[in-house]
């Protein structure tokens, strides 16, 4: 069931902003205004690379990480440097819950689950699986680092 869900996130992913090497296919946006990222203007986060249109915006994240901290942790997901391993909730994921938050699809562990966040309004649904539910249910994906020298 598990393997289920995580097949289908990985056909979801954009693979844009992943080390600083966005294309111009990227649908991330910036965390902190919306408009689309530019591979200019990076930051290494959560084991991840987030991208921001401006290195204004950067320095505006920087000083207060927690207010745009859901969009941060959406960008992970939809650029594919985060991975659903668990429901937002904390319980082990059942396909048959799968939904569209955000544009980006989430299992949920059972349908009270997911029909909460459901019935909430899209700026909740975000906070929900992206701010708060984060750490329960995403992995950030980390780069192997080679030893060659």
């Amino acid at each position: 069931m598990i393997a289920a869900c995580l097949a289908f996130a990985d056909q979801a992913m954009a693979q844009c902003c992943k080390h600083s090497a966005c294309s111009s296919e990227c649908t991330a946006k910036c965390p902190v205004c919306g408009e689309a990222v530019s591979k200019e203007a990076s930051i290494d986060y959560k084991g991840g690379n987030l991208c921001f249109c401006c290195e204004g915006c950067t320095s505006k994240f920087k000083e207060a990480p927690a207010k745009y901290q859901a969009k941060a942790n959406e960008q992970l997901v939809i650029t594919g440097q985060a991975k659903q391993v668990r429901c937002p909730c904390g319980g082990k994921l059942d396909p048959s819950t799968k939904t569209k938050i955000c544009g980006v699809e989430v299992c949920f562990c059972g349908k009270k689950c997911q029909d909460k966040v459901k019935s909430a309004s899209a700026d909740e649904q975000r906070e929900m699986v992206f701010g708060k539910g984060f750490d329960k249910a995403f992995m950030v994906k980390r780069e192997k680092k080679s030893d060659k020298s």
